[in-house]
């Protein structure tokens, strides 16, 4: 969420950057400013009454002490009716406020200055591609296939059980699916990051603080008897650890990861694209969160996506990365950069990780802070990244490694599955 400080001083720019977004912020911009002045003008005359009131309380008590009884209780009724005012003028406030964040609450985080004008991805401007030969182009087995052959993924069995997007992972399938998470950890605590085991439905105040609320409201599973929603991803259960909490500078960098099941309803989404693992309603996923200072946000930015990088690097699969446009970019967000691999089946590039800095955005919404080397309480930056998203993972990985064998394992990963290849 914006600060309206910001706003109030920035206005202009807010507007100008938001269009970067393609969201026009004219009209919600203005009604803010307007509610915010009368907000400050209600606060003010509240203050100014209760500074009356005070006065008044010590002025009775000198009149009563110098025996003018008459003139202490006209000052009395006085309080009185300065008492009646502060309630209807506290009532005023409380719903001016509530107005004020319902419309900060509409408005996305404003993008970083590097990020690139556009509508969609075809905007995206890639900034990295791996110097790798895809071997199996042209004459690969879609991945869908290949689960079917090798008796790995039984999307047929997932869907009577739940439905599409649910698929059943079995045998060599759920070992090289449990074998890259527990890769993607063991990488993730080398690199300094701690695990955590995390709840996978959070509450309401949760989904808000990190911005799934209200903006991808209708992207979640809600269970509604309890008022629960399922993760989308277990960023949000990591970074609303420190909701509410002040950190001790020292305390900096905060780095979770977490591995966890995400769910996505995907709602609209049809055809090809949701063909296999493409897109999936249930998924795996090993997430990293850093909790850092504002001015080392853009440079830990950079260090998690070349760590996302590293990961991608020990398959030798043909990947790239790219800085997200405008029209791409999340609402909370105010950089992402995307990795894609190569599936040489669908000749197209899969998704499978994006890294993100939030600035100050979730942590305003969250009130997440540290306690500068001033003393003075500041809201910390947010980051996350997916290191890495299983499903096209394991796609791309089927793909690129099938052989007339079977489907080969990466060397590095035998020790994680115990084989060397799906046959």
């Amino acid at each position: 969420m914006l600060s309206i400080n910001f706003i109030r001083e920035n206005i202009e720019f807010v507007k100008e950057r938001l269009l970067i977004k393609n969201f026009d912020a004219e009209k919600i911009l203005s009604d803010i400013i307007k509610v915010d002045k009368k907000r400050r003008e209600t606060q003010k005359e509240l203050d100014d009454n209760l500074s009356k009131a005070n006065s008044l309380a010590r002025e009775i008590g000198d009149l009563f002490k110098a025996g003018e009884k008459e003139e202490a209780e006209k000052a009395k009724e006085k309080t009185s009716q300065l008492k009646s005012q502060n309630k209807d003028l506290q009532k005023e406030l409380e719903s001016l406020k509530k107005e004020q964040e319902n419309l900060l609450i509409q408005l996305p985080n404003i993008p970083h200055k590097l990020v690139p004008a556009g509508k969609s991805e075809e905007n995206n401007e890639i900034v990295y591609e791996a110097d790798i030969a895809c071997e199996t182009a042209g004459k690969a087995m879609p991945h869908w296939e290949l689960a079917t052959k090798y008796d790995i993924i039984d999307f047929d069995l997932g869907s009577k059980i739940t439905g599409s997007g649910f698929p059943l992972y079995k045998g060599k399938g759920a070992i090289l699916q449990r074998a890259l998470i527990k890769f993607f950890l063991d990488k993730a605590m080398e690199a300094g990051y701690t695990e955590y085991l995390v709840p996978l439905m959070v509450n309401k105040d949760s989904a808000f603080g990190t911005g799934q609320l209200p903006d991808k409201d209708g992207q979640m599973y809600h269970i509604v008897a309890d008022n629960l929603f399922a993760i989308p991803t277990s960023e949000v259960p990591l970074t609303n650890i420190f909701r509410d909490v002040i950190l001790k500078e020292e305390e900096l960098p905060v780095k979770c990861t977490a591995y966890s099941t995400c769910f996505r309803r995907e709602a609209g989404s049809h055809g090809k694209d949701v063909r296999g693992l493409n897109r999936l309603h249930q998924f795996d996923k090993v997430e990293i969160v850093q909790i850092v200072k504002p001015e080392e946000s853009y440079k830990v930015l950079d260090e998690m996506v070349d760590y996302v990088k590293s990961l991608l690097s020990f398959f030798k699969m043909p990947f790239r990365i790219s800085r997200l446009c405008g029209g791409d970019l999340g609402f909370a967000a105010a950089m992402t950069y995307d990795f894609e691999v190569f599936s040489p089946a669908q000749n197209k590039w899969l998704e499978i990780s994006s890294v993100s800095n939030f600035e100050s955005f979730q942590a305003n919404r969250m009130k997440l802070r540290y306690k500068n080397d001033k003393g003075a309480n500041t809201f910390a930056h947010t980051l996350n990244g997916s290191a890495l998203a299983l499903p096209r993972l394991i796609a791309a990985l089927m793909e690129n490694y099938q052989s007339e064998k079977g489907i080969i394992i990466p060397e590095f990963l035998i020790p994680y599955t115990g084989f060397e290849i799906i046959d």
